[in-house]
């Protein structure tokens, strides 16, 4: 992983998927959290939520936008891996064991029914709601034990960033085994229940997916935008001098080699 924006990401999602796998297959814990103009806001004005996400097993880059700035300070070609895409390749796998947690009855119930066509296995997966709490008042020692019961390779988080993170983040140490992912809204996208809904493809393949989330829930989201809108003059600022000195350092070796 690298240092981009201050956050530690992987744009390599070979990379990204062998991290996790290795994890599972010697039954380490871990977390994985899919960074986006959301929750990298926040990391960049909470330093504590800062250190949280760069204590994951691995960070993915959830936003194509992010990706395509970063290509072009770095004068390279970098890729969004979002939550999303990561969530159905993991379950199109069919080789691990699933546990799904948090967002509502309803949704958990509808994404059990569609996930199941995937991978007739999920019927016996674990769909389990949290009551709702803030991030400091869950019984972590608790949920851990009902996981644990389980099993599972892969516990799937849905309670929305930053909120997820830090649950992942403090519930870690009392998990036996198991990777945790935080997907956010991908539960919803998936269940077919209420109006959230994933981007058509073609606003995907033209990297306007954040537009369509703006207009889709646009009191929750336009905030969001806006708080990173204003801190992103600085992040590009610093990173475009992270760029010109690695590039300089680069060509300085260069030179001593010749």
């Amino acid at each position: 992983m690298g240092i981009f924006f201050n956050t530690e990401i992987e744009f390599d999602k070979q990379v990204v998927e062998e991290l996790i796998e290795d994890a599972i297959a010697n039954g380490n814990t871990g977390y994985v959290c899919a960074v986006e103009s959301n929750n990298l806001t926040y990391a960049n004005t909470h330093p504590e939520f800062m250190e949280v996400v760069n204590s994951s097993l691995v960070n993915t880059c959830d936003g194509s936008v992010l990706a395509a700035m970063l290509s072009r300070i770095y004068r390279t070609s970098l890729s969004s891996y979002v939550g999303a895409d990561l969530f159905m390749n993991f379950l199109n796998k069919r080789k691990y064991q699933h546990f799904f947690l948090g967002n509502t009855e309803p949704v958990l119930l509808g994404l059990k029914r569609n996930v199941s066509h995937i991978d007739s296995q999920l019927v016996e997966a674990p769909f389990v709601t949290l009551p709702f709490k803030s991030v400091h008042e869950f019984d972590y020692p608790s949920i851990a034990a009902q996981i644990n019961s389980c099993n599972p390779d892969i516990i799937w988080v849905s309670l929305g960033a930053p909120k997820q993170e830090y649950f992942m983040n403090q519930l870690k140490p009392f998990l036996k085994r198991g990777v945790m992912f935080g997907v956010g809204a991908v539960f919803n996208f998936y269940s077919g229940v209420g109006p959230v809904k994933r981007a058509p493809l073609f606003m995907r393949k033209l990297k306007l997916e954040w537009l369509y989330r703006a207009f889709e829930e646009p009191h929750k989201n336009i905030p969001r935008y806006w708080r990173f809108i204003k801190i992103l003059p600085g992040l590009l600022v610093a990173e475009s001098r992270k760029a010109r000195a690695l590039r300089s350092q680069i060509s300085g070796e260069f030179v001593q080699d010749a």
